[in-house]
């Protein structure tokens, strides 16, 4: 899943024009830009929480970053998830582990999480590239 979200989320970034970074459909969603700056940071947090390693310390992307620096760190959110996922098994499925903060939940938890934090904000980010006439990378042939 996480090789899969990788490539549909870089792909989707890289499709959307630069300009087009701060677009929303509405004044209460967030940007495209803020979608991919969210992934970001919730990439760190939640494969650092599977792997049971240390999440990097990055500077921070600041609010309205623009598009080349969003999709580097992108990329290198989800070179880390690769790195932090790729020793993991079924064997500690229900160990507790740390949950955005103070919060505990188990392994498994977390790896269902990740996988709907990364259906849910693609699936958002696709309808804004249709919603500015592009294809979404999972429409393309």
């Amino acid at each position: 899943a996480a090789d899969r979200a990788a490539t549909n989320f870089i792909r989707a970034a890289e499709e959307m024009p630069p300009g087009k970074y701060g677009y929303k459909p509405t004044s209460a969603q967030m940007s495209f830009g803020d979608v991919i700056g969210h992934m970001s940071a919730g990439n760190d947090a939640l494969c650092s929480s599977i792997g049971g390693v240390p999440s990097p310390k990055r500077a921070e992307v600041a609010a309205g970053a623009p598009k080349e620096q969003l999709v580097a760190r992108l990329r290198e959110t989800f070179q880390f998830c690769k790195s932090a996922l790729a020793k993991v098994n079924d064997s500690r499925l229900g160990e507790k582990v740390p949950y955005f903060g103070d919060q505990e939940t188990s392994r498994g938890q977390v790896m269902v999480a990740a996988a709907e934090e990364w259906a849910g904000h693609y699936s958002q980010i696709a309808v804004y590239l249709r919603l500015n006439g592009l294809i979404p990378p999972t429409a393309k042939r």
